[in-house]
């Protein structure tokens, strides 16, 4: 079996017998290598591709999708685009064609158009005008400009985003989807919410729940038979994507009147108690939106009543994506506090107006007690809210001991992907190989996957007991790490994505090496 096959079998939770490989890289060794290695910026970018990443933790699916694959489906749908608006329409396009209206099959005849749609349906290139003034609005406009594209074709849309996190070597993602959104939300119209009557509403709602989980656990059935048909997984032309590991977090839609909401929140947390495949809830649209805005501490009530019957449903909350002038001051004082003190989230999405809070030193202090962990989006802080670099509370969060991982956000939309992350934190940040590897593990120790960690430790990282003593990238046959490895999909995971991260060192080290030597004067020994 290559080694390759034996992570994925780990991954996949399968455990089986194998021989110890070559002892782990030294740590020293492999920072001095990447710190060798990556001072050319021109390979930089290639070291850490080919660097494993936990996981991508903060990603909608929607949004992940490039727009050029939008703008083919839309082709493909028979659908027309209007290049005027940047949108591409629903329902048939007619055949003899409108005003205003472009065959989206014609798009390829027309590059000046079809440039322009890319340009409209993404932040490339993007420049303010009368009409589309900031890159936060152009931002939030692409998503109803390019959705008629993605209503047929969710198995298509997590085909592209598991290949792309196989090309990051990625190994798991937690994708942010609706289904039954429309649905669901319409129960709000047929049981209004009175005041904060929530038990009242719950009891309205609950007969409603179970066709609905049954409808989008279909829908994801649906979507997940297509990916695997469109990557060939199962047989021997199976693409890498197909050994990406995938879980789901039910997105709520905030924007909505609070009777719309609700009814979203329990479908959420009825399909995490259904179906294993959904892993927490979350919630999301522009937190600067003037129903998200007025109703935010409604929101924040209403998933801790949730909790506290259910507590066992994790949150990932979108939290603090908020910069001055964007709302007023008192917008920015304790959208990050009520998420993980009233909400209860184990995770915070963007947090980035966390030094604008009421006393933010305390409340990161308790966030770093509580492991309260922040899903860090640089590039999409930046282009959203023009906060960059050092105004950036990166560094602030991991001063104060927070956890924090790298995520992408809406990789198709921003068109980047982790990679591009983890290169700019590098960078700008002036991280070290060993911090590098730290945002790594922490994608994985701070997934909602079930199970317990391989991690007793994590300032430093130290591996629990039973795994300790055994070479990453063994196969354990037998003995203490087997079982525990058996019994946790969460350590199953680390220990894989430890495997890779012995193969990368070594590999580095090897190079690093390599060229140490070339560099040296003929006839000069070793340093």
């Amino acid at each position: 079996m290559s080694r390759f096959s034996v992570v994925c079998a780990l991954a996949a939770g399968l455990i089986l017998p194998g021989a110890a490989i070559a002892a782990p890289a030294s740590p020293d060794a492999a920072s001095r290598a990447f710190a060798l290695l990556g001072r050319d910026p021109a390979r930089l970018d290639g070291l850490l591709r080919a660097m494993p990443k936990g996981a991508d933790l903060h990603n909608h699916l929607a949004g992940a999708v490039y727009a050029e694959s939008m703008l083919d489906w839309a082709a493909q749908d028979g659908l027309c685009v209007s290049p005027a608006q940047g949108r591409i329409l629903s329902g048939a396009c007619a055949p003899g064609g409108e005003a205003g209206r472009v065959r989206a099959a014609d798009l390829a005849g027309r590059p000046d158009e079809r440039a322009g749609m890319i340009d409209a349906l993404s932040m490339r290139d993007f420049v303010p005008t009368a009409a589309d003034r900031s890159e936060h609005d152009h931002f939030f406009a692409t998503f109803a400009r390019f959705m008629p594209a993605q209503a047929a074709h969710g198995g298509d849309m997590l085909a592209e985003a598991v290949t792309h996190a196989a090309g990051d070597h990625v190994l798991y993602l937690e994708l942010m989807i609706s289904p039954q959104l429309g649905p669901v939300a319409g129960l709000g119209v047929r049981h209004p919410l009175h005041d904060e009557a929530f038990a009242e509403a719950d009891r309205a709602i609950a007969p409603d729940l179970p066709a609905l989980v049954a409808a989008a656990r279909r829908d994801v059935d649906a979507m997940e038979a297509r990916m695997r048909a469109v990557l060939h997984c199962g047989t021997t032309q199976a693409a890498p994507g197909c050994g990406v590991a995938v879980r789901y977090l039910y997105q709520t839609i905030r924007t909505m009147p609070p009777a719309m909401v609700f009814p979203q929140f329990e479908l959420g947390y009825a399909l995490v108690g259904a179906d294993p495949r959904f892993v927490g809830v979350n919630i999301v649209a522009p937190e600067d939106d003037a129903v998200a805005m007025r109703d935010y501490g409604l929101h924040m009530r209403m998933f801790g009543w949730l909790a506290a019957r259910e507590p066992g449903v994790k949150l990932s909350l979108h939290a603090g994506e908020l910069a001055p002038g964007l709302v007023p001051p008192e917008g920015l004082r304790d959208h990050i506090r009520q998420a993980v003190e009233v909400a209860g989230a184990r995770r915070i999405g963007h947090g980035v107006d966390i030094l604008h809070e009421d006393d933010p030193d305390g409340l990161m202090a308790e966030m770093a007690r509580r492991r309260v962990m922040v899903e860090i989006n640089l590039t999409s802080n930046d282009v959203i809210l023009g906060i960059a670099g050092a105004a950036h509370p990166f560094a602030a969060y991991r001063a104060a001991g927070v956890p924090v991982a790298l995520s992408t956000d809406d990789e198709g939309v921003s068109r980047i992907d982790l990679t591009h992350e983890y290169a700019r934190a590098a960078t700008v940040y002036a991280l070290d190989y060993a911090a590098l590897r730290d945002l790594s593990r922490a994608g994985l120790e701070y997934a909602f996957i079930p199970g317990d960690s391989l991690w007793r430790g994590v300032a430093p990282y130290r591996m629990v007991a039973a795994c300790a003593p055994v070479v990453p990238g063994t196969v354990p046959g037998a003995g203490a790490c087997r079982d525990f490895l058996a019994a946790s999909a969460r350590a199953r995971l680390q220990w894989a994505l430890e495997a890779r991260l012995h193969d990368f060192e070594t590999t580095m080290i090897r190079e690093a090496g390599q060229r140490a030597a070339a560099a040296r004067p003929k006839g000069q020994g070793p340093a």
